[in-house]
């Protein structure tokens, strides 16, 4: 078993931001520490910043996330951002979306202890469920370049989708490429959201392109 000493206590104000959904929070970050270690779905070093690299840098998008919305999390791995999303806006409706069946068994086993019946597991790749699935927003962490993210994405956003994309410091070239597809998909031009949530000492990056 992982020995779970090293993992990092939760900067001031943790609790509050995450409310009555804290316990889960905290019971989501042991899982990250031991079986998401030993499964492979977090690499070893990051025990000690779990919190404010991982789940706080993910819960931030809820801030765009509304009751209403359908939200596709893709390329789930860790459940990260859509766990953190779920915890903290239990009337969305969040769908994990991952290809690898390890990840996948994991995934599962996390969401039942959570009890997060706000959440449905998915195993595919988001390019693979056109006519299947439709949502109002489409997350993702750590996947691809974002004119593959458009290219993959754009058919399963509703009417009035949007993509929320948690990118690094590099966004702006990453966005630099997009302009011929954002012309051919009707999307609207990118919008760099820097959110700290009053307790992130690095911000972290959102980038919001939706559907005109």
């Amino acid at each position: 078993m992982t020995d779970i000493s090293a993992l990092e206590v939760p900067p001031p104000g943790t609790e509050e931001y995450f409310g009555a959904a804290y316990p889960a929070a905290e019971r989501y970050a042991q899982h990250l520490a031991t079986t998401g270690i030993e499964w492979g779905l977090i690499g070893p070093r990051e025990i000690d910043r779990l919190w404010t690299r991982h789940i706080l840098n993910c819960a931030v998008v809820a801030e765009f996330i509304d009751d209403s919305d359908v939200v596709g999390d893709v390329g789930s791995g860790a459940g990260l951002p859509g766990i953190p999303i779920a915890l903290l806006r239990p009337q969305a409706q969040i769908v994990l979306i991952e290809p690898m069946e390890r990840r996948v068994e994991w995934l599962k086993m996390v969401v039942d202890d959570l009890g997060l019946d706000n959440v449905r597991i998915v195993r595919a790749r988001v390019e693979e469920l056109v006519d299947e699935e439709m949502f109002t927003v489409v997350t993702a962490r750590a996947v691809k370049a974002m004119t593959t993210l458009i290219e993959w994405t754009h058919e399963v956003m509703g009417p009035d989708g949007r993509i929320l994309a948690l990118k690094g410091a590099s966004v702006e070239a990453e966005l630099a490429k997009t302009k011929k597809l954002l012309k051919r998909y009707r999307l609207t031009q990118p919008k760099i959201h820097i959110v700290d949530g009053g307790i992130l000492d690095v911000p972290s990056r959102v980038v919001e392109i939706a559907k005109k």
